[in-house]
């Protein structure tokens, strides 16, 4: 009985580093951003991860490219089809914190022509032709239904169009959670900031996340140094170049 017990314990206790801020500590001397409960950058800490050496595949099933960066996998999914790349996992990300807090007003994203599509005329049943909206289906704000509005998003948004909708940070030494690292261009690419950390100096180390082409699992990065990034160096990780702070955004 003391071992069907024990079993049935087990089972219940939460997943060790299944989280960035469980998996991912601080490096000696530094601390980790303290955030608050609800914030875009308290979600991105407590996100969940996949279990440890899962590798990144891409959407259709193989090992990526990119595997090789892999320092942690973002539970999240991908889709079927070659959209959720580099812009569109930063726009996945946003959108899931957004609709997790019920801001359904909030979510919006451009396309690059320009258009404004949001995700409340989506939800209540209009559809995208020729730059505007059309009346075709049921209200539906589920999740299924919100999916499918991403899906739409990424065919028609990218890097060009994100970086446009993203402020300048000015001063990268107030670099935080929820930045983005991006250079719009055909192809161009983008990081987010999962986490920061900062040492009795003020000097900030920070993790980062992409996608890429094909699109794959959202990962989390590292480079021969680990997963802790500064913009005193330049990362040794594909579009290495684009952590800087004259690439520097947010939301």
């Amino acid at each position: 009985m003391k071992t069907i017990l024990a079993l049935i314990t087990l089972l219940y206790l939460p997943l060790a580093n299944n989280t960035i801020a469980d998996r991912f500590k601080a490096p000696s001397g530094y601390t980790v951003a303290k955030t608050e409960s609800g914030s875009f950058a308290h979600w991105l800490q407590t996100l969940a991860l996949k279990p440890a050496g899962t590798p990144a595949k891409t959407y259709k099933g193989d090992i990526a490219r990119t595997d090789v960066y892999t320092a942690a996998i973002i539970d999240m999914s991908i889709g079927s089809r070659d959209l959720q790349q580099c812009a569109d996992a930063v726009i996945r990300v946003r959108a899931e914190y957004l609709y997790s807090k019920q801001n359904h007003k909030g979510i919006s994203f451009n396309f690059t022509s320009g258009f404004k599509c949001d995700w409340v005329h989506y939800a209540n049943g209009y559809r995208y032709a020729n730059e505007r909206w059309v009346l075709k289906g049921k209200k539906d704000y589920g999740h299924d239904n919100f999916l499918r509005y991403l899906t739409l998003v990424f065919s028609y948004a990218g890097t060009l169009s994100l970086d446009k909708e993203l402020k300048t940070v000015g001063n990268a030494d107030q670099l935080q959670i929820g930045d983005v690292f991006i250079k719009g261009g055909s192809p161009g690419h983008c990081f987010i900031v999962l986490n920061v950390a900062t040492n009795s100096q003020n000097k900030k180390v920070f993790l980062l996340a992409q996608s890429f082409m094909p699109a794959q699992n959202i990962q989390v990065l590292q480079d021969q140094h680990g997963p802790w990034f500064s913009l005193d160096k330049q990362a040794n990780i594909p579009y290495g170049e684009l952590v800087d702070k004259k690439y520097l955004k947010r939301f």
